[in-house]
């Protein structure tokens, strides 16, 4: 038996919600170990759809604990909302099933208004975040000024926090030209909520020592993708926090002695919300004929996502910085009925070949990919349940792409459904 960790391999978005969900039936705890609120994971479970942001997706199942980890941003209203639209869908959520490490930073509202007064004064060169105040939060956390959830426990700490963090963030604002923030405003705030969310404040670290101990198993759910890490991803085009397998370990408080199997959730096509480059883009036909038949809205967003071909090169990439044992392939049917199918498999930069995306986001910019064309299928993958059901072009097609990023398909997915999954091999039987 081991442990399992479920990244995304390319801009996030690739399907981890059900992947997570079909896995978790496998699972004893569901570990969220970074990002915040700006991560959207759709589940399907019969005739009902749940749309998740901070709980980990193992949520929906009775008898899973779901644990919150350090290196989550955690938004206390957001969270609480989420809570309440979950429990309407039929849900248990109580301090049993959910538990939040103490020492997790808190998402305040002066965050919120200060990376969307950010983003306005980038103007053409904004990033396009959420305006969550994901990436301000985050700031505060190695700045050594975040609020956190065991400062809710003691009203004297919380207003010295709460004191020393606005010193930073009101300057910034008022240079923005935004109204600064009031300390007995935001404590008010802070003091209200902490009633609500304490109870489901915890040690996780001990939580998750203790269930090793016992031999339980335990499923790490990774947000956003591998290219939006803010050290591998395609900066400054990336997220605020580390999204390979690694910060796993740390964001949860395990150790890297309890990552067993990696697995990377990787999309039959491409997509990718906000700013940033994107060499296999398609901003044409076939990037809307993608878009339409993979519904391709941001789930936390809304924003359509820019879609195109299957790169590759970028998933390789990926593949070797999260250290990546295998993949779960997605939405593989949304490919059905095209004639040809085209793959990137480098990139072109001033007439240069690279067989990988540089760091350079100058040399990004100009990367123009090298393409590998392949033969269609007419016949539906949509809901396959057996490789048996799979056309041989469609098969053809996935083992190019084996060969191509060096990483073996263990899990098949066919439609949003979590029973439709074709199972090459169990990640927690590896």
């Amino acid at each position: 038996m081991t442990n399992v960790v479920v990244i995304g391999s390319q801009w996030g978005d690739e399907g981890k919600g059900k992947i997570v969900d079909w896995l978790s039936e496998r699972a004893d705890i569901v570990v969220r170990y970074q990002g915040g609120h700006n991560a959207g994971h759709t589940l399907v479970i019969g005739e009902k759809v749940f749309k998740l942001s901070l709980l980990p997706s193992g949520v929906v199942r009775p008898g899973k604990l779901g644990v919150i980890g350090n290196g989550v941003v955690v938004d206390p209203w957001a969270l609480l909302e989420e809570m309440e639209r979950v429990r309407a869908q039929g849900v248990e959520i109580d301090p049993g099933s959910l538990v939040i490490a103490e020492n997790a930073s808190l998402i305040l509202p002066v965050h919120r208004a200060l990376d969307r007064a950010r983003e306005l004064a980038r103007g053409a060169d904004k990033i396009g975040t959420t305006g969550r105040g994901i990436g301000p939060a985050y700031e505060d956390k190695v700045g050594r000024r975040a609020v956190r959830m065991c400062d809710l426990a003691d009203p004297e700490q919380l207003r010295r926090r709460v004191d020393g963090l606005l010193v930073h963030h009101n300057a910034l604002l008022k240079g923005l030209g935004d109204e600064p923030v009031s300390a007995e405003a935001l404590v008010r705030e802070l003091e209200a909520i902490a009633p609500r969310i304490l109870p489901y404040a915890g040690v996780t670290w001990q939580v998750l020592s203790e269930a090793k101990r016992a031999g339980k198993r335990v499923l790490y759910e990774g947000a956003q993708g591998v290219m939006l890490d803010v050290d591998h991803g395609t900066y400054p085009f990336v997220t605020s926090s580390n999204t390979g397998a690694g910060q796993a370990a740390t964001g949860s408080g395990s150790g890297p002695n309890s990552i067993g199997y990696v697995l990377g959730i990787t999309k039959a096509y491409t997509t990718r919300v906000g700013s940033g480059p994107f060499p296999t883009e398609q901003d044409n036909e076939i990037g809307r004929t993608l878009g339409e038949r993979g519904r391709e809205f941001g789930t936390v967003t809304g924003r359509a996502r820019r879609c195109g071909w299957f790169d590759a090169t970028l998933v390789r990439q990926a593949m070797r910085v999260g250290g990546v044992n295998g993949i779960a392939l997605t939405k593989l049917d949304v490919l059905d009925g095209l004639d040809e199918i085209r793959i990137g498999i480098g990139y072109d930069i001033d007439g240069r070949r690279y067989d990988h995306l540089p760091a350079s986001e100058a040399l990004q910019a100009r990367a123009v990919p090298v393409y590998e064309t392949m033969e269609g299928w007419k016949e539906s993958t949509y809901g396959a349940r057996r490789w048996a059901d799979l056309p041989a072009t469609a098969i053809k097609y996935i083992r190019r792409i084996e060969e191509l990023i060096d990483t073996p398909v263990a899990l098949l997915s066919t439609s949003p459904d979590r029973d439709d999954t074709i199972r090459v091999r169990d990640p927690f039987e590896d």
